[in-house]
């Protein structure tokens, strides 16, 4: 079981190299982060877009061009969709997002003839090393379903776990959050929650233990839930949060990287391919290591 981000590098430099197919690639953030993962051999780039303005961006960071495959596609919306018609053709490629408008890779992502959907929903799944913190903690979603519904939280719990597998956690334990641990009428969360661990238990949500429904800290906190006489079986050892709404997961990822000193690493899942999607705001580390993420989410 991978336990820091560190780890996670090692798992990804340890497999066969992956083959990143970059949309719209000329950024420089985004290009540092791919020539760091291509220097560890996580990855081979093919980098799509305003080749000369890539070529430019690389030539300023004293990056050798020849390292990487060039297509010419000026126009954004074709050239995302290129990308993911290539990302198609191998089941090592995979698919990260550069200098262009989310709304414009997703649909190209989730094109009904050529894109990467799925019968799954797709969701945004966060992995976050926080260094008062004894394991890696997954959160989901901070950044693509608004107001899940509960079959939606369904879909997200599914999509997360996959996540965790790739970094060899066999039986993740999912806490519902919310803001108190009891199931209370006037608080959706806390009602989601008991029906997604009847679900958890019926076997239509598999390959995990759903808990909850837990504030934060008895979810994560083994102390906090004694004190606060949280029975359920994965108080304070939870891996995978579960946020009940985008505000929720989006607040606790920042508060951990620009607050919480911590390192972390992002994809979209639920699609064919891992898709990586970062915030503008995330760090050219923060980039990288979700290179590294979706290099091992494909190689599974």
């Amino acid at each position: 079981m991978i336990k820091s981000i560190n780890e996670l590098l090692e798992k990804a430099r340890a497999i066969e190299t992956k083959t990143l197919v970059v949309a719209c690639a000329a950024d420089q953030h985004v290009l540092e982060a791919v020539e760091l993962a291509r220097k560890e051999n996580i990855i081979k780039g093919i980098l799509i877009g305003d080749v000369n303005l890539i070529k430019q961006i690389l030539v300023k960071l004293n990056i050798n061009v020849n390292n990487y495959e060039y297509i010419n596609i000026l126009d954004k919306s074709e050239a995302c969709l290129e990308s993911v018609k290539l990302v198609n053709t191998d089941k090592d490629f995979f698919l990260m997002k550069g200098f262009v408008d989310t709304s414009i890779i997703l649909k190209a992502a989730l094109n009904k003839e050529f894109g990467l959907r799925t019968a799954n929903r797709i969701s945004h799944v966060s992995v976050l090393e926080v260094s008062t913190h004894p394991k890696l903690l997954f959160m989901s979603d901070g950044a693509m379903n608004i107001k899940p519904t509960l079959d939606e939280k369904r879909q997200i719990i599914e999509n997360s776990v996959v996540i965790a597998h790739a970094l060899g956690i066999e039986k993740p334990k999912v806490g519902i959050i919310g803001a108190v641990e009891k199931v209370n009428p006037q608080m959706e969360a806390t009602i989601d929650a008991a029906e997604l661990i009847k679900m958890n238990k019926e076997n239509i949500i598999k390959n995990c233990i759903v808990g909850g429904p837990f504030a934060l800290d008895n979810a994560i906190n083994k102390e906090a839930a004694i004190h606060k006489g949280v029975t359920d079986p994965i108080a304070g050892e939870v891996d995978i949060l579960l946020m009940p709404r985008i505000e929720s997961g989006n607040i606790f990822y920042k508060t951990m990287m620009f607050l919480g000193n911590a390192q972390g690493a992002s994809v979209i899942a639920g699609a064919k391919k891992p898709i990586v999607l970062t915030s503008r705001a995330d760090s050219t580390l923060s980039k990288y290591h979700s290179i590294a993420l979706g290099a091992l989410v494909v190689d599974l």
